[in-house]
């Protein structure tokens, strides 16, 4: 048998997840979009500011996407000069990856937006809500 509650809350939950992402994503959408650029192209500077040196491959594993959708994004901030890359010294057919300076103060004005909500809403709860959150985030994340 249906439980008709826990669907309704289920449902609710999926609703706020959309609406928190939409809130989330806001501000650096409209900082993205004054450039041109997207959250393909946010999502690539976020983790190649976390791991500079990161290779071409270990990107598309970490984003979970194909080379044929990085192709473009990662040639468009190779030709903007947000990213730079590399040969590798150990094997000059591997691309490492990192963030120009320009790369770098986009990136920090992109994940700053973001850091500044979490921390108002985290704010607003206990340490034990956000490690609840946290938690939450990274069951969803390994599906």
């Amino acid at each position: 048998m249906i439980d008709l509650k826990r669907n309704a809350e289920l449902h609710q939950a999926i609703e706020l997840m959309y609406f928190a992402y939409r809130a989330f994503t806001k501000e650096p959408d409209k900082l993205l979009a004054k450039r041109g650029l997207n959250r393909v192209h946010h999502r690539i500077l976020y983790f190649v500011a976390r791991n500079p040196g990161i290779t071409v491959n270990e990107l598309l594993i970490t984003l979970d996407v194909s080379k044929q959708a990085l192709n473009q994004p990662m040639r468009q901030l190779l030709e903007m000069e947000l990213i730079k890359s590399a040969k590798a010294p150990y094997d000059g057919r591997v691309r490492l990856l990192s963030l120009s300076d320009k790369g770098l103060r986009l990136e920090k004005r992109l994940s700053d937006t973001q850091i500044k909500m979490l921390s108002k809403v985290f704010n607003q709860t206990d340490e034990a809500a956000e490690k609840s959150w946290i938690q939450i985030m990274r069951l969803l994340s390994t599906d």
